[in-house]
């Protein structure tokens, strides 16, 4: 393998992981805070793809249609929460499930009617749809550069409300002792709609920055979910800091894992989760 060659594969594994992270660490806030089994949470990630093809068909703009996403993304989870998983806090993790996957089933059945049924693709924007050499000849996307900065940057700013803000504070709190956060005084009605909404738009965003990348197709949420429980799983549940080096170890071994060994690129995540749960069964890191 040559240098270039593992650069590039370096690139892609960083791209992917923090991709993972920000499906991830929205997963693992509404378990962590909300107890909730959320099953639907990659249905929220093809949400994303979804509203990266609609939108930037309809505004000829993909920079416009994120930010409109975000502000779609937000409103809907904070609808989601209030309308939908508000009545699942009491209810065992079994009724959870049940009824998580049914909301698959209606996301599944709306997608049909309103978009339908084919498989899209988003253009790359024009000012990113260039490329670099990174040596060798071997180019790389500009676009893929773009996907890892952004992501960064929402993974930095996640950082900064949870562990530098009040918001943050009360999210800390909250996921440590809901009940001794709200004796004190802390809005937990608003703050699962926070939270919730949080995790929602961070799956949606993840989801619209990758369509130009892969393809936008029913059901691609699944594989997703897989994924991303594993990530959480791998990290710790609840835990945010577990989620991010977590997501970042499952990029490089699938990365990795299918370039190098194809027949079982499949496999080696699972055995990397296995090794890890050996030797902490609880996760990498604590809650928080």
């Amino acid at each position: 393998m040559s240098f270039a060659t593992f650069l590039v594969q370096c690139l892609n594994s960083v791209q992917y992981g923090m991709l993972l992270f920000l499906v991830a660490s929205g997963l693992t806030l509404v378990f962590g805070i909300m107890g909730i089994i959320n099953l639907a949470h990659g249905s929220f990630y093809m949400i994303g793809a979804y509203f990266a093809f609609t939108l930037t068909s309809l505004t000829g703009n993909l920079f416009v249609a994120l930010l409109l996403g975000v502000v779609l993304s937000l409103a809907i989870g904070y609808l989601l929460e209030w309308v939908f998983f508000s009545f699942l806090y009491e209810r065992d993790h079994l009724q959870q499930v049940l009824m998580t996957y049914g909301l698959i089933l209606i996301v599944e059945e709306l997608r049909s009617i309103l978009v339908g049924d084919d498989v899209h693709s988003v253009p790359v924007p024009a000012i990113l749809s260039g490329s670099i050499e990174i040596g060798n000849g071997m180019l790389y996307p500009v676009y893929r550069l773009f996907v890892s900065g952004a992501c960064i940057v929402l993974a930095a700013a996640l950082y900064w409300l949870i562990r530098k803000t009040r918001v943050g504070m009360a999210i800390r709190a909250g996921a440590s002792n809901r009940e001794m956060a709200q004796s004190l005084g802390i809005n937990i009605t608003l703050l699962y709609r926070v939270v919730f909404s949080l995790g929602f738009g961070l799956a949606v965003i993840s989801g619209m920055l990758f369509a130009p990348v892969s393809t936008v197709y029913p059901g691609m949420g699944s594989q997703m979910l897989i994924i991303c429980f594993l990530v959480v799983v791998i990290g710790g549940v609840g835990s945010v800091a577990g989620a991010l080096v977590a997501a970042l170890l499952v990029g490089f071994v699938d990365t990795f894992g299918k370039m190098l060994w194809q027949d079982g690129a499949g496999l080696a995540i699972y055995l990397l989760m296995a090794l890890i749960l050996l030797w902490r069964p609880a996760g990498l890191l604590k809650r928080g």
